[in-house]
């Protein structure tokens, strides 16, 4: 079996966590008579876990770099507040209500106002020396405290129209058509990637896969896109929407009902977006070879000639501007803005790339472990309230999944050495 995955070239960790999101879901499944793997609870469990993934592509970052950010939850909630009120007050005020460019604007403020409490605590951590651990548990309470006074606690409500379908939802979804032009171009992608790397590597002269081992990866790879295109088309928009667009269609009221399927929605499509251009950050630019030499050994980095200081606040900044975007996601699915969005979201965001691979001793980390870790959070969240459990029991379970996670980090980075 070793010898299998070697000629794969298959990370175990990743066989690991698809094993266990297997049994995850098999095991919730069958204690919820069903419930669990169907198409509308793997649909809605996707877009729970959108804003989550796209944080946790950047505290693998962070904590490759040896560093901890506990302030991602209260940044998106203050954030997010900024963004409602930012829609709901300032803007009408300049262009009026349902502009076209509002969520526009909407968007870019959050980002912006994220990237730029990042990259304060990342100066404080780099040039001043503080433990990131203090400087985000700080800004844990600031910028949570500071949420409530963004409006003294009120919900503001309600939302640009054109911004809600950053949140999923009926309004937020693409389509049949639409996502299966998206699956037939991500296979002809993904295959013309796994071409040019094996093309690009016999030309250095690296050994590469047996050919059929080649053949084998890409059917998987083609197999879990084509499945996410059936599973998400499988998922039809509630009888009573249809109806309404049909009258607004001027069709006639006898006029039998088709059946209209909701396909990818806009916020998973926003996460597997983040996913490629970070993969892309960590594994193709200087920016992200000086991160993992960072963490590999911070003295060595410096050393050798590395700004650590100015990449550790480019790391924080790019962790806050995508706490802010995770804030439109959270935002919009709400369909309004309160002060409590992002409560104990750090928890999952750390949980997430922690139970993807990425190591707390720093320099090991993976973009799609991480994403890969959130499914598997909200998988856990989703099943037991499926099962009718309290919250206080979730967050126990998500508590000793966190603590075995690390416990298996240590004995596989032992087992390494």
């Amino acid at each position: 079996m070793a010898d299998l995955f070697r000629k794969l070239e298959l990370d175990l960790r990743l066989i690991g966590m698809l094993a266990a999101l297997a049994i995850i879901w098999i095991g919730f499944d069958i204690f919820t008579g069903g419930g669990f793997l169907t198409p509308r609870n793997l649909w809605n469990l996707s877009v729970q876990s959108s804003s989550i993934a796209v944080m946790a592509t950047g505290m693998v970052l962070v904590i490759v770099t040896r560093n901890i950010d506990l302030s991602v939850g209260s940044i998106l909630g203050f954030t997010g507040m900024i963004v409602g009120v930012t829609q709901a007050v300032f803007l009408p005020h300049i262009w009026g209500f349902e502009n076209p460019l509002t969520w526009v604007v909407a968007v870019a403020v959050a980002i912006a106002l994220g990237a730029l409490i990042g990259a304060l605590e990342g100066m404080i951590v780099a040039y001043l020396g503080v433990s990131s651990f203090i400087v985000t548990l700080g800004g844990l309470l600031i910028w949570r405290g500071a949420a409530w006074w963004v409006t003294t606690g009120q919900t503001v409500a309600p939302l640009d129209k054109r911004f809600i379908p950053i949140g999923g939802g009926i309004e937020g979804s693409i389509g049949a058509t639409a996502s299966w032009a998206i699956g037939i171009v991500a296979v002809v992608l993904a295959l013309l990637v796994m071409q040019m790397v094996r093309r690009r590597r016999l030309g250095f002269g690296f050994t590469v896969r047996p050919l059929w081992a080649e053949v084998f990866v890409a059917a998987l790879i083609c197999a879990a896109i084509i499945g996410a295109v059936v599973v998400v088309n499988a998922y039809d928009l509630p009888v009573g929407v249809v109806r309404q667009m049909q009258a607004a269609a001027g069709a006639s009221p006898d006029a039998p009902l088709p059946e209209i399927a909701h396909g990818f929605a806009v916020p998973v499509l926003i996460a597997i977006a983040v996913g490629i251009v970070m993969t892309f950050i960590s594994d193709r630019t200087r920016f992200g070879r000086y991160v993992f030499a960072i963490g590999g050994n911070p003295e060595a980095a410096e050393l050798s000639g590395i700004n650590t200081r100015r990449v550790l606040t480019m790391v924080f900044a790019l962790m806050g501007g995508l706490a802010g975007l995770a804030a439109c996601i959270s935002t919009a699915r709400l369909q309004s803005a309160t002060n409590a969005t992002g409560t104990l979201d750090e928890l999952y965001t750390i949980a997430s790339a922690v139970i993807g691979g990425t190591s707390l001793a720093g320099g090991t980390g993976t973009i799609y472990g991480a994403m890969l870790g959130a499914v598997v959070m909200q998988s856990l969240q989703s099943g037991m309230v499926l099962l009718g459990l309290d919250a206080p029991l979730q967050n126990i379970v998500v508590g000793i999944v966190l603590v075995v996670a690390v416990w298996l980090d240590t004995i596989y980075r032992k087992h390494v050495r």
